[in-house]
């Protein structure tokens, strides 16, 4: 028999697969000759077609690669071997300190330089996960099910403990970011143990007095806080000069470190199931490092840092230079985007406002038709993760703002801009697309750009009086958006939510899907917690009762402090609600109501599919409509009430969008 050479290699493939995990260099290995050829985590996913997950498992040795992958991941890695032989173990790195990740201006060493990291991450880091729950009883669980003995005592014991006995971290998203810190998360038992008080006294500030046992003890054996001191989520480092960071981050159980309304009922789950949860989600979208909104900015900023190490050639020292496409410095709001207690709104007058909110709209009950008022059923329909969606292709401003007067309306340039809509003519039974309350607009106001480009879709040409544009801009979102998109899927995925389901499969699924895996269910509502908290961090306004109108908070000082980006991501998601609704609408179909992402319909039936139309041709859904499936955008059933339940609400002046979900809710088939 005469073979081909393609299928010679497809038998050499077929057998490198079948060796054993040591054929493959080691995990630190792996990621040192991708990093010394220059290659990102996103690029080496994208050819051999797995996740930015998958590739980190192999990486950090929480996993190996399977066929068809793992044959084409060892050519690579036999290929870049002897073009980037390791370097000699003396030889020192030209790296500036490295001090701990931040999620505001609060580490004292972030702006240094540092230069590229093709081999400063030890072999054993991240071996291990990471993180760990820690018990009071001595046992840490680590996210892959392993319990460690944990001898500490006091708080620097459980530092050095962690950073030299656990081997826990995670790898960087970005090359020009950086690895993830080991966390620690304390239950009620390992809090007691290290002389913590179970219960916070300050309550205002969330955060242990200076002078507690705990923090000087602490101070005593030269550990630092960051800024926002000893609280539910303290960060516990030491500068060094060294090429391996010393920080740790712990989160206090019962201090409410994971808040109920992102993590449902997690602090409750035995140490060993906390542990697999938040292991999942540090996998899938990164280790915790404090509320869910700090995560998803966090996020954006660890796949889109600011700054990558520089070389000068003539000195041969590192400098920080800009990463393209990234938020690198603070830039002012323009009037019109600026929160009310923002410098720049002082005696600003009310009209000069930029008002992007989400939907809160409830139709007027008089105009419901005699059909619509006998339909036995009021059906709501929510938009999977609709803000996601909406950064999806997004284009936001990098730089500052310029004014410009009478400019010529593009729809592909960021900003805020002065226009007149009110002569759009209105369907009554419709929302309006340019307000949040749904009411049209009676004189001019100040829209952002996917708005006012939805005029124009609309077929209208508004001239704009005066606008703020940013001329710099790009994708910024990208990256965040695919990354927690795979996060999203996936976790649905271990829910029994597919994306190969039908329409009615997909609708069966979802009556149960909560109820396969706590810890999984978890996971999905802090996924979603993360979106919208880090889509509302962009616009995060003065904490604390001393803050006085006009006067500069902390979070400005953030490159990431944008509410212009945030008006552009509620803008379109309103946006792209309003162009369903009105395909529905020329299909014959209007809504009863509007709140964010759920509408709410009359229907014949109980389901869905009771009222929304498909393709005579086809059977498939209405082009334009809302389409039942599992990925972002796509559209879930929200809850059923009876008809009369909805227009009673309508008539008191209430939005049934609102109150759908409710435990009164008629259940699709009953």
């Amino acid at each position: 028999m005469t073979y081909e050479q393609p299928d010679l290699f497809a038998a050499v493939d077929a057998l490198l697969a079948q060796a054993e995990p040591d054929a493959l260099p080691d995990p630190h290995e792996r990621r040192r000759l991708r990093e010394a050829a220059g290659v990102d985590e996103q690029q080496l996913a994208a050819t051999l077609r797995v996740s930015i997950q998958d590739v980190e498992a192999w990486e950090s040795g929480r996993a190996q690669p399977r066929p068809p992958q793992r044959a084409a991941y060892a050519r690579f890695l036999d290929a870049l071997a002897p073009l980037h032989p390791p370097a000699p173990a003396h030889t020192p790195a030209p790296q500036a300190p490295a001090a701990p990740r931040q999620t505001a201006a609060t580490d004292p060493a972030s702006a240094q330089a540092s230069a590229p990291t093709h081999s400063a991450v030890p072999a054993q880091r991240a071996g291990h996960g990471p993180l760990a729950v820690l018990d009071g009883d001595e046992i840490a669980y680590l996210s892959d099910g392993t319990p460690l003995h944990c001898p500490a005592t006091t708080l620097s014991e459980l530092v050095n403990f962690t950073l030299h006995h656990t081997h826990l971290g995670a790898s960087r998203l970005h090359r020009y970011g950086k690895d993830s810190d080991p966390l620690i998360v304390l239950t009620a038992g390992a809090t007691t143990r290290f002389g913590l008080p179970l219960l916070l006294e300050d309550r205002r500030s969330l955060r242990l007095p200076d002078d507690h046992p705990a923090v000087t003890e602490l101070v005593r054996e030269n550990w630092q806080l960051t800024r926002r001191g000893f609280g539910p989520w303290p960060r516990i480092y030491r500068p060094t000069n060294s090429r391996q960071r010393q920080c740790v981050q712990l989160a206090i159980l019962p201090w409410e470190a994971f808040d109920a309304r992102s993590w449902d009922n997690i602090a409750s789950f035995p140490p060993a199931q906390l542990a697999q949860a938040l292991g999942d989600y540090a996998h899938r979208v990164l280790t915790p490092l404090g509320s869910t909104a700090v995560n998803g900015q966090e996020l954006m900023t660890s796949l889109r840092p600011p700054t990558r190490p520089v070389k000068d050639p003539a000195t041969g020292t590192w400098h920080p230079g800009r990463v393209p496409g990234s938020l690198t410095a603070p830039h002012p709001p323009a009037p019109p985007e600026a929160p009310a207690e923002h410098p720049a709104a002082v005696d600003r007058h009310d009209s000069d406002v930029l008002d992007e909110e989400a939907y809160d709209w409830v139709r007027d009950p008089d105009l419901l038709s005699e059909r619509e008022s006998a339909q036995p059923f009021a059906v709501g329909l929510d938009i999977n993760t609709a803000f996601l969606a909406a950064t999806n292709g997004l284009t936001v401003g990098l730089g500052p703002a310029t004014h410009v007067r009478h400019p010529d309306f593009d729809p592909k340039t960021p900003g805020c801009w002065l226009a007149d809509l009110s002569h759009i003519p209105q369907d009554p039974r419709l929302p309006s697309p340019f307000t949040p309350d749904g009411h049209p607009p009676q004189q001019p106001a100040w829209y952002a750009t996917p708005t006012l480009a939805y005029a124009y879709e609309l077929g209208f040409s508004p001239e704009p009086l005066q606008a703020w544009i940013r001329p710099k801009h790009g994708p910024y979102f990208s990256p965040w958006y695919t990354h927690l998109r795979n996060a999203y899927i996936q976790t649905m995925a271990a829910l029994g939510v597919t994306t190969d389901l039908d329409a009615a499969q997909y609708l069966d699924a979802m009556t149960r899907h909560t109820e396969q895996d706590p810890g999984q269910a978890a996971v999905l509502r802090a996924i979603k917690a993360t979106v919208k908290g880090g889509i509302g961090k962009l616009r995060e306004r003065p904490q604390g009762a001393h803050h006085r109108p006009g006067q500069p908070w902390p979070a400005l000082d953030r490159p990431t402090w944008r509410p212009d980006i945030r008006a552009a991501v509620i803008s379109k998601a309103r946006t792209n609600m309003h162009r369903k609704i009105q395909k529905l609408a020329a299909a014959g179909h209007y809504p009863l109501a509007v709140l964010s992402d759920c509408v709410v319909y009359p229907s014949d039936g109980p389901s869905p599919l009771d009222f929304l139309p498909l393709m005579p041709d086809t059977g498939l859904p209405l082009p334009g409509t809302f389409r039942l499936g599992v990925s972002p955008g796509m559209a879930k059933h929200e809850g059923t009430q009876p008809m009369p339940w909805a227009v009673a609400l309508l008539r008191d002046g209430g939005n049934p969008a609102r109150h759908i979900h409710g435990t009164d809710a008629v259940q699709q088939g009953e």
